[in-house]
């Protein structure tokens, strides 16, 4: 069985960069000693010479430092010897990838004129039936070999011009031969994408970068983890391969952003991930500076994690597998017990909950509670299930009065917990329903604590604050106290600015101390002066690595001058992480030259008549690459199938073909209602 540690570069509790090779991409290096590069790819017709420089020159110019164009056809690949021309009298010396489906002769062509080439492994070889059969052993064997001698030509050709290449594995294009032995899962994405690999080693061909991309970032995350688990295994020539890390079809705007931060900034908090691409349905040069802001992140933290792994540290001896997680290659959530601190359940089998901190001054808070409550009447499916006061100034009791008193105003109720220190709780003379202790005081302080909240019929939450290593100790230390106390029902709130290591190290903490199903509460800062972008960035990857690791019952989002954005955001992280759904989700690629439609202008179509279905997966697909593959992943599909006109699905199977473009929002709504999944707008 593939080592479950196998994903990492080392130690699990801290940012460390996964070592690989340098490819080169031009003069562009990728892996190796380089800062992660940023990518993105041209939407124009790679036959429209003009348009498409003018395109990869807005993105050299922004700071996109390889540009990829889609080469479809022999002429569109032939097509790539003017674009480098035109690109070299403009002196732009960005260096191009050719993006290759279904087309190996258009590869051949586009590796004469191209730094670099990205095959898919899915359709290269192949094409897509949905056929569902049996292989024996010796049949799936010759399937291989096929595919091989039609694959050699071009790992000969890169290797003799010095033409990097990209083995880019989609989920949503898996070959029918790969779905019939693995499944539509992770292990299949990498068996497809060693088989091309095995050919190129076989070559002396070592110039390679993986990417496994999914619109789900569960999916990617263990498809990459995986693929650089079972790579570590073959100890490959020269060091291993580099990542191209991304979320394929991450759609536009906040959801976008959020579900491309989830996917790749866990990735590269466990340092996987050495080029970046965002895939937005948005103009590509928007795509940069979400790239760079992920990636500047992540190498501020290598940066400061360089050498800070204690092979003697407490967090050292913690086993992976003490997290509660069956694997790092699939997903479950880590068990918990139910617990109700005072209105706030969480644990079981409860979806996540939601809490919002405030921690402005006092003289702010009314201001604050109205803006919540006007939100949540509003959002009613997107409910704020306890706010936890934690004032700059003025007593606890006095922020606990201040609040009933505006909540009374306001006719609205919440549940109300109040951030004291240990000796501060038995004094809490207020209506409080749970108190949240930071564990900085001594056991003794602690044990009182306890006591005082047994005895008030307050619920309790311990919260952690530091460094994942540092986090060991305050475990073992509120286990004692609660035991002494006699305190049987609490949750431990999290606060690190390494949130997603910090929970792996008190996971794994309490199943080594035999107290695995404790809940666990994920708390968030928002940065002072973060602007609203890189803010949600910063929340998407900082609550989604540890959702996606499977930890967390609740989470908790601190910071934010505004409720109903700070709101808005927790709720778009647990939908972006799959585990809480309250909003419709649009599955869209980011365009490209293979595209039938304007997508941009489509998805905005399509939203306008969908967007208040809580729960429907949508996907709108600019052509057949991935877009019948994802509608497994999808409820609903809208795919261009020619200029101007739509196929539309429900799941994957077709279900109206050539609709005109003009009826076919239209008509993807009377699918819906067909399939019972049509609910009224709200007014």
């Amino acid at each position: 069985m593939t080592d479950p540690r196998g994903f990492l570069a080392g130690n699990p509790f801290v940012a460390e960069r996964r070592p690989t090779r340098e490819v080169l991409v031009g003069d562009v290096g990728i892996g190796g000693a380089n800062p992660i590069r940023l990518q993105s790819m041209t939407t124009t017709f790679t036959k429209d010479t003009l348009a498409t420089c003018d395109q990869a020159e807005q993105l050299a110019a922004v700071g996109c430092e390889i540009v990829r164009v889609t080469a479809p056809s022999i002429t569109d690949a032939e097509n790539l010897r003017a674009i480098r021309a035109e690109l070299d009298r403009r002196g732009v010396r960005v260096p191009l990838a050719a993006d290759i489906h279904f087309t190996p002769n258009a590869a051949l062509i586009a590796a004469l004129y191209v730094e670099k080439v990205r095959v898919n492994p899915g359709n290269y070889a192949d094409r897509k039936k949905f056929e569902v059969r049996e292989y024996s052993d010796a049949e799936y064997s010759e399937e291989i070999e096929r595919v091989a001698e039609r694959f050699r030509p071009l790992v000969r050709r890169c290797r003799e011009r010095g033409v990097a290449m990209r083995i880019g594995t989609n989920h949503g294009s898996l070959s029918d031969r790969i779905l019939n032995r693995y499944g539509d899962t992770p292990l299949g994405m990498v068996e497809s994408a060693l088989e091309f690999l095995d050919v190129c080693e076989d070559e002396s061909y070592f110039e390679i970068v993986f990417s496994m991309k999914a619109s789900n970032p569960r999916v990617a995350i263990h498809a990459y983890r995986l693929l650089a688990a079972r790579l570590k295994e073959r100890e490959p020539v020269g060091g291993d391969y580099p990542f191209h890390v991304g979320v394929t079809e991450a759609g536009d705007g906040e959801d976008g952003r959020v579900k491309s931060a989830i996917g790749i900034g866990a990735l590269l908090e466990d340092g996987l991930g050495d080029t970046v691409r965002v895939s937005l349905t948005e103009d590509p040069v928007k795509e940069i500076p979400v790239a760079r802001a992920l990636a500047q992140r992540s190498q501020r933290r290598w940066e400061e994690d360089r050498g800070r792994r204690d092979p003697s540290g407490p967090e050292a001896r913690l086993p992976l597998v003490a997290l509660g997680i069956e694997s790092p290659y699939d997903h479950a959530r880590r068990p918990a017990e139910p617990v109700d601190l005072g209105g706030l359940a969480i644990g079981g089998d409860r979806v996540p909950a939601v809490e919002l901190a405030f921690e402005a001054e006092l003289g702010e808070l009314p201001g604050w509670l109205a803006a919540l409550a006007t939100s949540a009447a509003l959002e009613p499916d997107r409910p704020c299930e306890s706010i936890l006061l934690a004032a700059t100034s003025g007593t606890a009791d006095e922020a606990l009065a201040a609040a009933r008193r505006s909540l009374a105003e306001l006719g609205a109720r919440f549940p109300i917990a109040v951030r004291c220190e240990a000796g501060a709780v038995r004094a809490l003379s207020g209506e409080v329903d749970r108190v949240a202790v930071p564990v900085v005081a001594s056991g003794r302080e602690l044990e009182e604590a306890a006591a005082a909240a047994i005895a008030k019929g307050v619920g309790l939450e311990w919260t952690l604050r530091g460094a994942p290593g540092a986090l060991v100790e305050s475990v073992g230390a509120v286990l004692d106290a609660s035991a002494r106390a006699g305190l049987r029902e609490f949750a431990i709130g999290i606060e690190s600015s390494r949130l997603g290591h910090a929970a792996r190290v008190v996971a794994a903490t309490l199943s080594e101390l035999r107290a695995p199903a404790i809940p666990l509460i994920l708390r968030h800062r928002r940065e002072p002066g973060s602007v609203d972008s890189d803010a949600l960035l910063d929340l998407a990857v900082d609550l989604g690595t540890p959702l996606c690791d499977g930890l967390g019952d609740a989470v908790s989002v601190a910071g934010f001058a505004d409720p109903a954005l700070a709101l808005d955001l927790a709720y778009r992280a647990l939908q972006g992480a799959r585990l809480r759904t309250t909003r419709t989700e649009y599955i869209s690629c980011p365009s490209c030259g293979r595209t039938q439609f304007d997508l941009e202008e489509t998805t905005a179509r399509v939203r306008a008549k969908t967007v208040h279905l809580k729960g429907v997966k949508i996907a709108v697909m600019g052509c057949i690459v991935n877009g019948p593959g994802e509608m497994a992943d999808a409820d609903f599909g809208y795919v261009g199938a020619g200029p101007g006109v739509v196929n539309l699905y429900v799941g994957h199977e077709v279900q109206e073909r050539g609709i005109p473009e003009a009826e076919a929002p239209e008509r993807l709504v009377g699918l819906i209602r067909a399939a019972g999944r049509w609910q009224e707008a709200r007014s």
